[in-house]
């Protein structure tokens, strides 16, 4: 097993760092390097730059549009827009539901979807989580009822992120009610503009609105927009999910934020303080075990290996790492880390200038004001995608048989 990059590869590397250089927004790079709220018109601007160049679909083959990357060229691109303070491409489109429909859509449905996803253009939600069916996924009970060419759709989806942006839905729907829960479920593709659809956001406790409630009120959905076979639904669900937990490891990201964490525990006086110095060494030991994890998993895939089926344990270690930096952050900070106000956040009253007169963070560190809505975000990490406990039980069962 090699980790060591290739001279073609730390080429690859520089190429894609001096793009992102060149043409990622500095407004949009400020924001997430300070953690400031990213609004709609942020993340679809990026995506769609992004997409005119063909990379918003990084890790798609070229048949389908992508650059035909390998896990390692997938790999640098996104530590490269990272580490430049590029927002993470919002997944829903093109890292969920569209290896889903390359790999079990229609030819009708890929030339459908696929390319307003790979532009940008279309704004997907996930629905999978119910009132009663989270890591219990197969619980759910939305009903979709075949009457002709369509399909009836009646029940509710929640904690669907970003959904109050959404054009385009794909749902996991109970089309069967016979044998196990597993095999009565369908994956079914909608408009939320349909007539019977409600978004109604939930306000957390960061007071933002991330999250929301879909009702769905005999909402009708063409039978073409069933992806793949009638109650194979659970198989291109797991198909999906694998993706989301590998996405959620993030260890790029993780790598990013570590380097915030240095410079807050700077500005705050506490870098020096031995017992904290060695919280923050623990932390990025533990990020670069993460790293050295995900760099075997690519090496496998580069030299035609079987990858190693670990998305339960990156997912596990990943949201563990993002609590942990979230936490060290706002302890870094101590009471500076409380203050939410978004408004004057946007407006910048916490910069140097304004900082002592104000009463505000010392140094003026920008980057402290939202640490406890971070922290506050940060407690779901390791509940969705699959409970932590759930994927430990997923992960003991691949090992002990």
């Amino acid at each position: 097993m090699d980790l060591a990059f290739t001279p073609e590869e730390l080429k690859f590397r520089a190429d894609i760092r001096a793009w992102v250089r060149e043409n990622l927004p500095a407004d949009i790079s400020k924001k997430v390097h300070n953690a400031l709220r990213l609004s709609r018109d942020d993340m679809q601007r990026w995506a769609k730059i992004l997409g005119k160049k063909g990379w918003l679909g990084h890790n798609w083959p070229t048949e389908f549009g992508g650059p035909g990357w390998n896990a390692v060229q997938k790999h640098l691109f996104e530590e490269e827009c990272a580490l430049a303070g590029a927002p993470r491409v919002v997944p829903f489109g093109p890292v969920m539901v569209a290896p889903v429909i390359m790999a079990f859509g229609t030819p009708e449905q890929q030339k459908r979807f696929l390319p307003g996803i790979a532009s940008g253009e279309v704004w997907w939600s996930q629905g999978y989580s119910e009132p009663g069916s989270g890591s219990d996924l197969a619980s759910l009970k939305t009903r979709a009822e075949r009457k002709g060419d369509k399909y009836i759709v009646n029940g509710q989806k929640t904690w669907t992120t970003l959904g109050q942006y959404g054009e385009w839905m794909f749902n996991l729907v109970r089309t069967s009610n016979e044998g196990k829960p597993q095999t009565g479920i369908s994956f079914l593709v909608l408009d939320m503009k349909s007539p019977g659809v409600t978004v109604r956001p939930i306000r957390l406790l960061d007071g933002e609105c991330e999250v929301n409630e879909v009702f769905f009120d005999n909402v009708e959905v063409p039978v073409e927009n069933l992806i793949g076979e009638e109650n194979k639904g659970w198989t291109y669900a797991k198909h999906l999910l694998s993706h989301e937990r590998t996405n959620i490891a993030d260890v790029n990201r993780a790598k990013r934020e570590l380097e915030r964490l240095k410079r807050i525990a700077r500005t705050e006086g506490v870098y020096d303080e031995p017992r904290f110095r060695d919280q923050i060494a623990l932390l990025e030991v533990d990020i670069v075990a993460l790293e050295m994890l995900v760099l075997r998993v690519l090496s496998a895939e580069k030299s035609g290996k079987n990858s190693l089926d670990i998305a339960g344990l990156l997912k596990i270690r990943g949201s563990e790492i993002q609590q942990r930096y979230s936490e060290l952050m706002m302890l870094a900070a101590g009471p500076y880390s409380l203050p939410l106000i978004h408004e004057a956040m946007e407006a910048g009253w916490q910069g140097d200038a304004t900082a002592g007169a104000l009463g505000g963070f010392p140094g003026g560190e920008v980057a402290n004001a939202p640490l406890a809505s971070t922290y506050f975000n940060m407690r779901k990490t390791t509940i969705y995608g699959g409970s932590n406990e759930v994927q430990r039980n997923i992960v003991a069962q691949v090992v002990l048989g």
